[in-house]
Formats: C-alpha cells, structure tokens, sequence
C-alpha cells in the first residue's frame, strides 16, 4: 500500500508517514501517560511520556504498517505493583493508548469540519487532515482486539474471574502466534475480515465528519 503510494505521489506518502508517526506517538504516549497518573513512573523515567516519535516508534512495527498497513509501537513498559489500583489498572493503561487516539480522531476530524470549506479536496492539509482521522481509527480499533499481546487483552483480563488465570496464561503464551496467524490467513482469504472491519469504521468516521476517503 505504501510503497505504491510513494511510487504515485511522494509528496502524498510522506503525509502518509507523518500521520503514522503522530498516530503511533499519540498511542504509546496514552499508555506513559496514564501510567504515570496511576503512580508508576517506569515509562516516564525511560523517556517515553513524550509524543517525540523517536521514542515510540518500533522498527518492525513501522514497516509493518508500511507493507500491510498496520502496526505497532514500541511497548511502553510500566510496574503494575507500582499502580494505586491493582486490579484496574494495567487495564486502564492498556485503554488508554486507544483512548489517546480516540481523542485525537475527534480533535482533527474537527478541525477538517471547520477548514474543509476554504481548501481543496486534494490540499495537502485536507490529505493529512483525513489521514489523521483515518490512521488513528485504525490503530484505535486493531488494538481494541483482545488478543495478546494488543492492548484489548489486557482489558478482557480485568474482566475474567480471579479463578480463569489458566485462560491468562494460554493467552499469554499463544496469542501473539494466534495473531500472527489470523493476520496470515486474512491476507490469503478472498474476504479480509480485519479489512472489512477498519473499512466499516473508515466508512462511519468518514461519514461523521464528512471525509472523503479514497
């Protein structure tokens, strides 16, 4: 997706990037953030409660999102035993990262509701409005599925009766392979499942604030 983007129009793909960039920022920076609220200061005396993508971003994960069109950042560390709340709060940590771009998805999808009149379709702030909007609904849902080692695991945890630790565990230890191998076989099926849910929410987000998204 994105090597042909830069193929088409470099100016464009670099648009591209920087929203990518900000998104995974945005993201990691939410989960230092709400760490540090909650009592740990792991992540911030590590230099990760800053929205400087150079410490946020993972080499792999970066070039994931170029090939395929998702990623991820570098995992923001925290000490659960350092949090005020013990039960809850690895899985606050966990929403806050989608919640961060949640946020930013309805900061610049206003801010394009309030330009989008006095610019261009194809204006290089509307692209990198849209793109905006578009990646960090992406990134926001991807990391809302509860499968390890993404960030809605860590909120089913919080929910799963103290007795089901066995569930934990075989999570833990199988679902970044369980991940890894839906993400496979979603590219190899006629119908991409991970594609027609970010289409669905591309399609509502799009249609909320009048984004024209091709």
């Amino acid at each position: 997706m994105a090597l042909s983007l830069f193929i088409q129009s470099p100016i464009i793909f670099f648009i591209f990037i920087l929203s990518i960039l900000f998104a995974l920022s945005v993201h990691e920076y939410g989960h230092a953030f709400a760490a540090y609220v909650l009592g740990d200061p792991t992540a911030k005396n590590m230099g990760r409660l800053t929205l400087n993508p150079l410490a946020h971003i993972d080499l792999f994960g970066f070039l994931f999102f170029l090939l395929v069109g998702f990623g991820w950042g570098k995992p923001v560390p925290f000490n659960p035993f350092n949090l005020r709340n013990k039960k809850y709060g690895p899985a606050i940590v966990a929403l806050a990262g989608p919640l961060f771009n949640l946020f930013s998805i309805i900061i610049f999808g206003l801010i394009f509701v309030l330009v989008k009149n006095y610019f261009f379709s194809n204006s290089l702030l509307i692209l990198f409005l849209s793109w905006l909007v578009i990646i960090n609904a992406v990134l926001m849902v991807f990391n809302l599925i509860p499968i390890p080692p993404l960030d809605g695991s860590k909120i089913l945890y919080a929910v799963l009766p103290k007795n089901r630790e066995d569930i934990v565990y075989k999570m833990e230890r199988n679902g970044p392979f369980i991940l890894l191998g839906l993400l496979v076989l979603d590219r190899l099926m006629p119908i991409s499942i991970f594609g027609s849910l970010f289409g669905l929410v591309i399609s509502l987000i799009s249609r909320i604030f009048g984004i024209n998204f091709y």
